[in-house]
């Protein structure tokens, strides 16, 4: 199946009709780099109240996804409906504030100089470093209970610069939830945190997990151990091809892990998480 470009991106080819209770459907979506496949014919749907977590190696795929996930990246070919627009048939520009994302390509182009909370707050004009916008006394104040909620509410008049990197991957979820997105996607959120700030941060993903009222979640990683408990579905990726896919009690397995990593692993699962050994 091949792509047509138009003015807003490659333009999807008729597939089937969109799940009305997804937030993301991917159908046969691929993405090439030259001769390479980043993501090869994948098939993925996730609904309005799952939460998914998203684990592979390096080179797996998982950033790729989360870019068409965010639309911030067009498939090659396939179709990708996000919130139930299809992309190359949307303007992203009016589809991405719906949509909350932590990435460390985003982090980067945070100003060191930015406060804390003008990082948090100017998500609501979906831009990075606070120019000219107006914010009222409720945008404020959302955004420093997001802080709060995340651990970090004491360094809103703090330079973002001087921060440690635990501290900025906080902000960042902040950040990402300031528009009351539709649709939550974490990279890696608790890369670069010691050992207690991983554990405090899993902590408050459980709790957002388990609200009702939170966005449909994907958090990408490469660890087991970073599974918060409520993690409802897992995806395993390599060489950019789905591995299994499906509820995280049936796909995480010892056998699915060690093909995804293609090394011998045992897991394990105590107390709702898990945790995984060479085998």
């Amino acid at each position: 199946m091949s792509a047509a470009w138009g003015l807003m991106g490659p333009v999807a080819q008729p597939s089937q009709a969109a799940n009305p209770d997804a937030v993301l459907q991917l159908e046969q979506a691929t993405v090439r780099r030259g001769d390479k496949r980043l993501l090869d014919s994948l098939d993925w749907t996730v609904e309005d109240d799952e939460r998914w977590v998203v684990l592979g190696p390096n080179g797996a795929g998982k950033t790729t996804l989360l870019q068409l996930a965010a639309a911030t990246l067009h498939p090659t070919s396939g179709v990708v409906r996000v919130l139930g627009e299809r992309l190359g048939a949307v303007d992203v520009f009016e589809l991405r504030p719906r949509i909350g994302l932590s990435s460390a390509a985003l982090a980067q182009r945070i100003p060191g100089s930015e406060t804390v909370e003008d990082v948090v707050v100017s998500a609501g004009y979906a831009v990075i470093g606070r120019w000219r916008e107006a914010y009222g006394r409720m945008d404020l104040r959302r955004a420093r209970g997001l802080l709060a909620r995340f651990g970090v509410g004491e360094l809103a008049e703090r330079r973002y610069g001087t921060l440690s990197e635990g501290e900025r991957k906080r902000v960042q979820i902040a950040r990402a939830m300031m528009t009351d997105p539709e649709l939550l996607l974490l990279d890696e959120p608790a890369a670069g945190m010691d050992l207690g700030g991983r554990e405090d941060l899993l902590r408050r993903f459980t709790d957002l997990a388990a609200d009702p009222d939170a966005p449909a979640m994907v958090l990408v990683t490469h660890h087991v151990e970073e599974i918060p408990i409520g993690i409802s579905h897992a995806l395993l990726l390599r060489d950019g091809a789905v591995v299994a896919q499906g509820l995280v009690g049936e796909v995480l397995t010892s056998d699915n892990l060690s093909k995804t990593f293609g090394l011998p692993l045992r897991l394990d699962f105590d107390g709702g998480r898990y945790y995984a050994r060479a085998g």
